[in-house]
């Protein structure tokens, strides 16, 4: 049953009510919330938006036509319903030529009809759409339960809900990720744009719900899971709905977010199976690791690949790593790897950004090899990860001197002791000259002193380490020396525990 409108008011023959202006097929359908009565100059204060009023025209000796009806029409009143024969014989020509010009529908109320059966009728008509749509809304959630009892439990719902709704309705992974569709997929103009707002929903990594608008066209987004862990997302193509059309939504999000759970669940139990098939790559074992892989979820990154190392996330990322690699098996691989999670990724492919920007991890990132080499890159993106509080990953920049061992630390030492032994700002400056690029003008300019001092000073840490620091290995075995001691002293990550 279709929502209480003007027009269906004004079909009533028993209340006898005459149009006095022409009334647009678009306000005779608009929804009539309720009707109220007044004959005051400005009863504005006192109205809510989407009602009709009743009057009897006595408060216009001190109000003008206009006036009144402007006021009317914007507080968002349906139509004025003007009641004949109590103070005035007709309606005034100046109302209805100011509700012509207002666009506001007037209607003649003639003496025999009590303005009470008017609202008497009104309330009715509200009552028996509010029991219908309740009506409608078990059978609707029943219909839902029951779909959700099939083979395919999840799509079947969604598709039960769009036809309950006559909407289009979508559900989304956690990678964002268009999984069910129905009626049918949505054309790429719309699907893509609202593919990317339900990404940065997913991505601001809390609860929540909104309206877009793609395309034209309006989307309710209701987002899946816990905050801090969201599995999806559901959309529905409708601007508004009511309560108790929320109320068969709030079952499907239920059943979805209670499906996605177990599905995560799902993908942590394969990731033993995943952990498997990384340390088979690791020892060299190529062959069982793909049959593994293929078998399980499809081919693995074709070589060269490019090893990363996820670690320090807040949230666990496996259900939407999950996701990502349903979406493209032969793009993405990953694998649980002690308290650290590696991926594999094709020559070229970069590091999902939800890794760092949904779960907060920190991400290093190896140049492409082989598998062949796959320990030595995960080595490499290790060293590559940046410190804590900071997530971005920096392709090939691996810190050569983060894992210096112990016997690197005592070469440093050694080289640098005469030096230090001399005391005073030698080895400073000797820091400043190479962090200059060896220039005595850049360094002196840094320092705020001579150039010929800078001269002076580089000229006796080269005799002090018997090095000829014109020479670009004695430079460069210097800046090493002073990187590997920045390190133990907690400039840098502290050493490995290598002898």
């Amino acid at each position: 049953m279709s929502a209480p409108t003007l027009g269906a008011l004004l079909d009533r023959q028993d209340l006898h009510l005459r149009a006095a202006t022409r009334i647009p097929r678009e306000r005779r359908d608009a929804e009539l919330r309720w009707v109220h009565s007044s004959d005051l100059p400005d009863p504005s204060p006192f109205l809510d938006d989407g009602v009709a009023l009743l009057t009897t025209g006595s408060q216009f000796d001190r109000t003008s036509a206009d006036e009144y009806v402007g006021r009317l029409v914007d507080r968002g009143v349906r139509a004025l319903g003007f009641g004949t024969g109590v103070v005035v014989p007709t309606i005034p020509d100046g109302l209805v030529a100011a509700c012509d010009r207002a666009g506001l529908p007037l209607f003649e109320v003639p003496y025999r009809t009590p303005f009470l059966a008017i609202v008497r009728a009104c309330a009715d008509a509200n009552a028996a759409h509010a029991f219908a749509r309740r009506s409608w809304a078990l059978a609707a959630q029943r219909s839902v339960s029951l779909a959700a009892l099939r083979s395919d439990p999840l799509p079947a719902a969604i598709g039960e809900l769009a036809r309950q709704l006559d909407a289009w309705v979508g559900l989304f992974d956690a990678a964002g990720g268009l999984t069910v569709a129905r009626p049918a997929a949505l054309p790429a103009a719309s699907a893509m744009p609202l593919t990317d707002a339900v990404t940065r929903m997913l991505d601001s990594g809390g609860r929540a719900a909104d309206t877009i608008t793609v395309g034209g066209s309006a989307f309710s987004v209701q987002t899946l899971g816990r905050g801090g862990a969201l599995r999806g997302a559901l959309a529905i193509g409708a601007h508004e709905v009511d309560q108790e059309a929320r109320g068969v939504i709030t079952t499907v999000v239920a059943m979805a977010g209670f499906a996605l759970e177990r599905a995560a669940d799902l993908s942590r139990g394969h990731a033993a199976l995943r952990s498997g098939v990384l340390r088979a790559l690791m020892v060299g074992d190529t062959a069982l690791a793909t049959s593994i892989a293929e078998a399980a979820w499809g081919a693995l990154p074709a070589e060269p690949v490019r090893a990363g190392v996820v670690a320090g996330y807040a949230d666990d990322p496996t259900g939407y790593l999950e996701a990502r690699a349903t979406h493209a098996p032969e793009a993405i691989f990953f694998a649980p790897h002690g308290e650290e999670t590696v991926i594999l990724l094709g020559d070229g492919d970069d590091a999902p950004e939800p890794l760092w920007t949904r779960f907060g991890a920190r991400v290093g990132l190896s140049r492409p090899t082989g598998y062949a080499c796959l320990g030595t890159a995960i080595d490499e993106a290790r060293a590559a990860m940046p410190e804590a509080g900071a997530s971005m990953y920096s392709p090939g920049s691996a810190d050569l001197f983060r894992s210096a061992s112990r016997d690197q630390l005592a070469a440093a030492r050694t080289l640098l002791e005469p030096v230090r032994r001399a005391g005073g700002p030698l080895e400073h400056h000797l820091r400043a000259w190479l962090d200059n690029d060896a220039s005595n003008d850049r360094t002196a300019a840094a320092l705020g002193i001579h150039r010929h001092t800078v001269r002076a000073h580089i000229m006796r840490a080269g005799e002090l380490l018997g090095l000829d620091l014109a020479t670009f290995s004695a430079r460069a075995r210097v800046w090493a020396a002073l990187c590997v001691c920045d390190v133990d002293s907690g400039s840098g990550p502290r050493l490995s525990e290598e002898a």
